[in-house]
């Protein structure tokens, strides 16, 4: 009961309260990624050999750490980024679907479903077992343990509101989740060919092992676009896992409350979706290209706008990612997440060689 109750001594003094931004407020940080597309769009045409999101993804990493432009990033265009960072990944991944039938989905083969299942239970049953071991405060344990297995801070952020975790637990697990997942962008495609993958490999391996989908999207499309489209099916497969895992902890916390005589609802008076609507829109938009009913017209105007979004939403996340911050998480925490990081870099990868 003790992990699972917010410690108020533990939480930071509130910050004064501001107003919800408004939406012309957006526009300064949706015009710092308009400009960080453009940007990545002309480096990829003068160095073909660097992909145009992983162009996107180091401009908005160097963005929030260049003087002059740093305070601009943080201040007037932090709330167009994070929409950027949010909401156009979503809008990009949805499109992701036209490029996709039936077929494609089907032909991973129920033993791919096996295999991110496997993963997914071995990397959040050993990374919660070593966090308890570690002695890991409050829900720390739990909460890196949801992200690095289903899909990094957003996993957080569910279970987090039907936990009532610690403000602080739930910063620090976020940071973790974070930097190892940015982190994955540059040392995994090193990796590709030194392991023996081939691209739909390699992208299987990304979708099972990298935490947040933007991350996956970053790191799988190094490879072309077959690593890119096995590796978001994998990655879905994994997010998709996330509604029964949040449904599993409510029922656990409801449970211990009931036992004690506190309230069972949830402690932020709402329910996070069990099932996110970027992926609902993924599957709808895999049906209607099953359908082969959609003009190659419309499908070249969809994949030149997806790549646009990503872009764009990568140039956010980018942004986001403050290196200071990240490096301060404390050595038993760095030590959860650097073993987290293995076991699921290693059971993905073993499950791939095995189904593939």
């Amino acid at each position: 009961m003790a992990l699972l109750t917010p410690r108020t001594s533990a939480r930071p003094v509130p910050a004064t309260p501001q107003r919800p931004p408004r939406s012309g407020s957006r526009l300064p940080g949706l015009a710092m990624a308009a400009v960080g597309v453009a940007v990545a769009w002309a480096v990829h045409l003068l160095v073909p050999a660097v992909p145009m999101l992983t162009a996107a993804v180091v401009l908005g990493i160097a963005a929030a750490h260049t003087p002059g432009v740093r305070a601009r990033v943080r201040g007037a265009g932090r709330p167009g980024l994070t929409l950027a960072g949010k909401r156009l990944m979503r809008i990009g991944i949805v499109l992701l679907g036209l490029k996709l039938g039936l077929d494609d989905v089907l032909g991973l083969g129920w033993a791919t479903v096996a295999m991110v299942a496997g993963v997914v239970a071995a990397t959040f049953f050993g990374t919660l077992w070593l966090g308890r071991r570690l002695g890991l405060r409050g829900d720390q344990p739990l909460l890196i343990a949801t992200g690095y297995s289903i899909c990094g801070a957003s996993a957080i952020g569910a279970v987090s509101e039907v936990s009532g975790s610690d403000e602080e637990d739930v910063a620090t697990s976020v940071a973790l989740v974070t930097l190892c997942g940015t982190l994955a962008i540059a040392v995994l495609p090193l990796l590709h060919h030194p392991l023996g993958l081939d691209d739909a490999q390699f992208g299987r391996w990304v979708g099972a092992g990298v935490h947040d989908v933007g991350q996956v999207v970053a790191t799988a499309q190094t490879a072309g676009p077959a690593a890119l489209t096995d590796a978001v099916l994998v990655k879905l497969m994994r997010v998709a896992m996330l509604a029964p895992l949040v449904a599993a902890v409510a029922l656990s916390v409801r449970a211990r409350r009931a036992a004690s005589g506190a309230p069972s609802g949830a402690p932020s008076g709402k329910r996070p979706a069990l099932v996110p609507l970027f992926v609902l829109g993924f599957l709808a938009m895999v049906a209607v290209r099953t359908t082969g009913q959609v003009p190659s017209g419309v499908l070249d105007v969809a994949q030149h706008a997806q790549e646009l979004l990503l872009a764009a939403a990568l140039f956010g996340l980018g942004s986001a990612v403050h290196l200071p911050t990240l490096t301060r998480t404390g050595g038993r925490v760095a030590a959860l997440g650097l073993c987290s990081w293995v076991v699921i870099a290693g059971a993905s990868y073993g499950g791939v060689l095995l189904t593939t």
